[in-house]
């Protein structure tokens, strides 16, 4: 197939108020050509919308009908969503008739990981018909749901299109791997060759900026400066890095609030920071240490690789040289966008888009749902 211009979109759970618009031409396996990019901020009204949908989906936490604030939150972003598609695509001279598909990921409301006897269960918000309807192009939408029927985790799906950045900038020895900092931190290896696997290492953004919210010290802590300025609790780091997940055989996953802020409980603002910061990092060296191959280099994606914090604590805490995605020539704050761009492109040509070694799927599966 021809590469063709797709669109995707992405809004994480850590809730920072904007929506990821990517435009690529790919073929759902190699990236032609990167396009434009934009960070396109949801009204306040919608963000506050958002975090109280989030809190209601964990009271609800998928037991019995949905709680009707759903599909009050699913319009509004879906609607928000579409116009920041047209935009980017009226600022950059492209028509939506020369865009293949959209990649829509919607807002992702709660995630249960599978436990032994029962499948998983994973919500994303985001209404693809009446994006379909609202913008002229076709829609792939749902890409996690199909996933976590079959028995897999529903997450991370990154690791495709990671494998696809790693392929063009030529690190295909197996020392290169990409690490994804957003609410949650994800990691994806691969050797060059047929070993591809990818999952969730533990929490990223998303304790660190709630015990900042706490505290009523605002959104996060800016720039590490908090974590900077503290003293990691030793002994309490200790204890958190016996958690059991961090030890557990991929493939696995993390919901957002898998790891809380109450980690941090009693300490002051710096040495609650410096502490959290210090697990995060930490879990990412134990996760490396369950790969095949333990990566010399980490080329760091997502919201996270802002924190000079996090960058530092990489290297003394889980002994691995960390570079920003900037630094070989990738958008950092594209990535995840640009990813459900190519996995669209692949929803449209039936390939599949999670594999036994990336979200523990029974074999390769496609997934997604088309609306055209």
């Amino acid at each position: 197939m021809e590469p063709i211009w797709a669109v995707g979109l992405m809004t994480g759970t850590v809730l920072d108020g904007n929506i990821d618009v990517a435009i690529l031409r790919t073929d759902g396996e190699t990236i032609a050509e990167f396009g434009a990019y934009t960070l396109a901020p949801y009204p306040r009204w919608i963000c506050d919308l958002l975090a109280e949908t989030l809190a209601q989906a964990r009271q609800w936490n998928f037991s019995g009908a949905d709680p009707a604030i759903f599909a009050e939150a699913e319009e509004a972003l879906t609607r928000a969503q579409s116009a920041a598609v047209l935009d980017l695509l009226a600022q950059t001279g492209l028509s939506p008739s020369d865009v293949g598909i959209i990649g829509f990921h919607g807002q992702s409301v709660l995630h249960r990981a599978p436990q032994p006897g029962r499948i998983g269960a994973t919500r994303q918000l985001g209404n693809g018909a009446l994006m379909h309807e609202l913008t002229g192009i076709k829609v792939a939408y749902d890409f996690r749901s199909a996933d976590v029927r079959a028995g897999g985790q529903g997450a991370p799906l990154a690791a495709l299109y990671h494998q696809a950045l790693l392929r063009k900038i030529g690190a295909t020895d197996g020392k290169t791997a990409v690490l994804n900092l957003g609410g949650v931190a994800n990691v994806t290896y691969w050797d060059g060759a047929d070993t591809l696997i990818a999952f969730d290492t533990g929490p990223a953004n998303a304790p660190i900026n709630d015990f900042i919210k706490s505290l009523g010290l605002g959104e996060m802590d800016v720039d590490g400066a908090m974590a900077l300025g503290g003293k990691v609790d030793e002994e309490r780091l200790a204890q958190l890095l016996t958690h059991p997940y961090l030890s557990a055989p991929y493939p696995k996953s993390l919901d957002r609030f898998d790891f809380l802020a109450s980690m941090a409980e009693g300490l002051s603002a710096e040495d609650g920071a410096a502490t959290l910061t210090a697990f995060t990092t930490g879990a990412v060296g134990k996760a490396l240490d369950l790969l095949p191959q333990r990566p010399d280099r980490l080329i760091v994606a997502g919201g996270g690789r802002h924190n000079p914090a996090i960058m530092s604590m990489l290297k003394s805490r889980a002994h691995v040289d960390a570079v920003p995605a900037e630094a070989v020539g990738w958008r950092g704050d594209a990535i995840e966008a640009e990813c459900f761009a190519l996995l669209a492109v692949r929803v449209l040509r039936g390939l599949p888009i999670s594999f036994p070694t990336t979200t523990g799927a029974p074999r390769p599966l496609t997934g997604g749902v088309l609306a055209s």
